[in-house]
């Protein structure tokens, strides 16, 4: 009876073998191999690094770089595709009947003619006259970073091998537009009122401009976060708050008639062990716009780096979004890395973008997996595309601001180059009481999730809010030096609704102040008296301000107050506000703003050399770098 049991259970085993190996072999026959060559028209050599691109019913499918036997290959579903071949010194190549059989392998032999720049760009002059009114030929023929609405028409530019376009005009990057602070007289404003700010994305993205010999977009340039993406010797905190105050003061650089005043903050320093658990969502644009290798490629390096640095006690879950959103990974244990990394690994970018669908399912899957007293976020990683679903910008801010009622916080890091879109990523992290990088390299993944990790990751103050009073006997005049974007109302300060800012252990956050004293002969105010009123008893003090500094716990929803009264004659300048008034010197003359003066390269960089400090990850001598760059570039 054993034997006739055994040997019944050898025979369901096998039958069950066969079953699964010919489910198996029917899955795979439904999927087709595309394997290709690339070759040189004139001399039949082989050509490396060309750039291959397969599109289906208007839809990046994949892509591919020859390897240096000029060879690439793709699975793909059945079907019928377009393919596009694009290389420097070669005219693009497009076939639009590239038919894939299941189980079967499609061999194609490319041909490329070579062309001169010369003849690129009248190829581009010529493209650029052409309307193409078909989507699908626009997806079929574009070359990315390529792109250019005009009224409606779409049109296409002849791209070299780095995917940058030949005309300056095909570039669709957005930015909001950065209309400068100016001087406020202090008898009819005396409150200046903002929002801290945190982010540090401009500084990398102008990086990025520079190092490609290209300089910066104006709007591009937020002087807060150049300065913000530095740190600064300020003191740990005393007296129970979450961050320090610093304030000091020097001369004006650039005016010497006018002074400067720093308004410094320091968060608490917390190591790993002090830091709860976290509760990770990463959620991944994955479309067909991030198929570049600086946008969904460098995500991919960028999160395995955070995922080596998470702890067992951390947990995350991957949300993918293209034409519609999936879950990749179910919330898993931090010391699972290499799981977490398989998924990472095998993501591939195409089709279009369903942000706001993503988003939602992001939410929903960190509310699922909420840690009570933990460190709850959306991490968000794309280049800003948005273009189905919740797609205008109000829409996706007022999704944000609802789902940060939930206690997750969000981060966003953007990417890529000629279709970046800033201006959204920048509101998305304004309302999700979150923090906004930009990453070019790297070496800038790394400081996000590096060094500064935990500053990253786990906030320790929300809706912090600075109020600073100038005293009429001591200041005529002052602007704010960047922060713009982030201009609040005086009533705001005492309305703990009013969303403001966050700051992340270790973070610093600095702002610095243009001063005219009281005694200067400038004349500021270009408003005629009033008849009605006037002007008030000016308090006899010798304080120069009263800088108020309101924040709230992370998890609380009533704000507490910091005031710190600050007198003239006892502000000192360190290296603090040298260098900070570099950085916001070089954002000036990137700007060209009509606040610089007698700014010029070589002031910002003595200066900058003289306060340089200890520097122990070398940002400090690469500010320095790009400085030089730029003068180059200028002149």
């Amino acid at each position: 009876m054993l034997n006739l049991n055994t040997k019944i259970m050898k025979t369901l085993i096998s039958l069950i073998g066969i079953v699964l190996l010919s489910t198996s072999m029917t899955l795979n026959l439904q999927i087709g191999i595309l394997w290709g060559t690339v070759t040189n028209n004139d001399d039949g050599k082989p050509i490396a690094n060309a750039y291959v691109q397969l599109f289906q019913n208007g839809n990046a499918i994949g892509s591919r770089t020859t390897g240096s036997n000029g060879t690439f290959s793709l699975q793909l579903n059945p079907g019928i595709y377009s393919l596009k071949v694009i290389t420097q010194g070669f005219e693009v190549y497009i076939d639009k009947n590239v038919t894939i059989s299941s189980g079967k392998t499609t061999n194609l032999k490319i041909v490329l003619k070579p062309t001169s720049v010369d003849d690129s760009l009248e190829l581009a002059k010529e493209d650029k006259m052409k309307k193409i009114e078909s989507y699908d030929m626009v997806m079929e023929m574009e070359a990315p970073s390529a792109k250019s609405s005009v009224g409606g028409v779409r049109y296409v530019a002849a791209c070299v091998a780095d995917n940058s376009s030949v005309y300056q005009e095909f570039n669709t990057e957005s930015y909001d537009v950065v209309n400068e602070n100016t001087f406020k007289d202090v008898i009819n404003n005396p409150l200046s009122t903002f929002s801290i700010d945190v982010d540090k994305a401009s500084y990398s993205n102008i990086r990025r401009f520079l190092t490609q010999n290209q300089k910066p977009v104006k709007d591009a340039v937020r002087i807060e976060e150049m300065i913000n993406y530095f740190d600064y010797d300020y003191p740990q905190p005393t007296n129970g708050n979450p961050f320090s105050v610093t304030i000091e003061g020097d001369k004006c650089p650039w005016n010497e008639k006018h002074q400067l005043v720093l308004v410094g903050l320091k968060g608490e320093n917390l190591n790993d062990k002090q830091i709860p658990p976290s509760n990770l969502v990463f959620l991944l644009d994955v479309s067909g716009s991030m198929e570049d290798a600086n946008k969904l490629p460098l995500i991919k390096k960028t999160f395995k780096y955070l995922v080596e640095n998470l702890r067992p006690i951390d947990k995350v879950a991957i949300v993918v979004y293209a034409g519609a959103a999936g879950v990749v990974l179910e919330s898993t244990s931090g010391d699972k890395k290499e799981t977490i990394i398989s998924s990472i690994e095998r993501l591939q970018a195409g089709g279009s973008t369903a942000g706001g669908e993503g988003i939602n399912l992001a939410y929903a899957i960190a509310k699922q997996n909420y840690i009570k007293g933990g460190n709850n976020r959306v991490i968000l990683a794309t280049d800003g595309d948005f273009n189905i679903g919740a797609s205008s910008d109000a829409e996706m801010v007022r999704l944000i601001e609802e789902k940060r009622k939930d206690g997750i916080f969000l981060s966003i890091l953007g990417v890529g180059m000629g279709n970046y879109k800033d201006s959204k990523v920048e509101k998305i992290a304004d309302a999700g009481n979150g923090n906004y990088s930009y990453i070019d390299n790297l070496l800038e993944a790394k400081k996000v999730f590096g060094t500064e990790l935990w500053g990253t990751l786990y906030t320790i103050a929300k809706d912090v809010k600075i109020q600073v009073e100038f005293n009429p006997n001591k200041v005529k005049a002052y602007r704010l030096i960047g922060y713009e974007n982030r201009m609040l109302n005086k009533e705001d300060f005492n309305d703990d609704k009013k969303d403001a800012g966050e700051i992340g252990c270790g973070h610093t956050v600095t702002a610095l102040y243009e001063i005219i004293p009281a005694d200067s002969d400038e004349n500021i105010s270009n408003v005629d008296p009033l008849e009605y009123q006037k002007q008030s008893v000016v308090a006899d003090s010798k304080n120069m301000m009263t800088v108020k500094v309101r924040y709230k716990k992370p998890d609380g929803d009533t704000s507490l107050l910091i005031t710190e009264r600050v007198s003239s004659d006892k502000l000192n300048a360190t290296n603090n506000i040298r260098f900070a008034s570099s950085v916001a010197e070089f954002g000036m003359l990137l700007r060209e703003s009509e606040f610089k003066g007698s700014s010029s390269y070589a002031t910002v960089l003595k200066r900058a050399k003289s306060s340089v400090g200890l520097d122990e990850y070398g940002y400090r001598a690469d500010f320095m770098k790009m400085v030089e760059l730029s003068e180059m570039l200028c002149k």
